[in-house]
Order: structure tokens, then sequence, then C-alpha cells
């Protein structure tokens, strides 16, 4: 029998993820948290996302991911936390690799594929995702400041 996560009974969550009160996470999202992860407070994990803290990918391509046994190679895994900082949203089917940080109060755009560090208050999207903006908060509301290209 399959025990219900308490975030959305449709999304998968792996190891023993942090995450911070008020954080909602949407449907059809991939939660890794097998190589330590942490979410912030008060975050929005849109519907698809998928946060990963390990990859086999190297495993795979150097032929070491069986032992002459035959049993799986776990120790050939790479793992590296993530951190998403408080009051962030993460925008639909975008993907959050290993190792990577994203700050507090950042906006990740649809389909974008975080590859690495977002600081605080950034606005980023894109595969790879760039930063493209800044978030201003001001007296209780908040709004989007692009950069000049």
């Amino acid at each position: 029998m399959k025990t219900k996560n308490r975030y959305n009974e449709h999304c998968w969550i792996v190891g023993n993820p942090k995450i911070g009160e008020g954080t909602w996470i949407g449907t059809f999202t991939v939660i890794d948290g097998s190589g330590k992860l942490t979410i912030g407070r008060e975050c929005e994990i849109s519907s698809g996302v998928h946060i990963y803290t390990h990859s086999t990918a190297l495993r795979c391509v150097s032929g070491k991911s069986y032992k002459p046994d035959g049993i799986k190679n776990k120790k050939a895994i790479e793992k590296a936390p993530v951190e998403i900082g408080n009051h962030t949203f993460i925008g639909a089917n975008s993907t959050i690799l290993k190792g990577v940080t994203i700050g507090d109060h950042c906006i990740i755009g649809a389909g974008s594929v975080v590859t690495r560090d977002i600081p605080s208050y950034s606005v980023a999207f894109g595969v790879p995702a760039e930063v493209v903006g800044k978030v201003s908060l001001k007296k209780g509301s908040a709004k989007i400041v692009w950069n000049r290209r």
C-alpha cells in the first residue's frame, strides 16, 4: 500500500527533503531528496517540475552501472544538494539539476532547466536558465524589472 504524501497525492517525493511551511507542490512533480534537498517557506513548485539531487549519467556512460556480480553500482551515483530559498516560484515543467542553489524571492520561468546558481530576487528562464530580470518588492507588492538587452 502506497502512503500518500502531504503535499499532493500526484507528486513523487523520494528521500527526505526539507520542505518549508506553506510551500505548495503541484501535480506530476518529481521531488528528489536523495542527495539532500531543502525548499524554503511559502514556495510554489508548479505542475510537472523535476528537482534532482542525483545523476546516474556518468555511471551509465562509463560502463560502471553494474558491478561484476551484476548488482547495480550505487556508489557510482553522483549526488549534490539543492537549495531553494523562501518565497520562490518554480514554473511548470522546469527542471532543477543537482548542486544548484536558487535564492529567496525568485521566479523560474516555465520550461526552464536550471544548471547553475540563481541569486536571490532574480527572474530566470530558458535552457539553460539565464537571469533576465530582478524581482522588486515595495510596500507589499512585487514587480519585475527586466534587464536591458
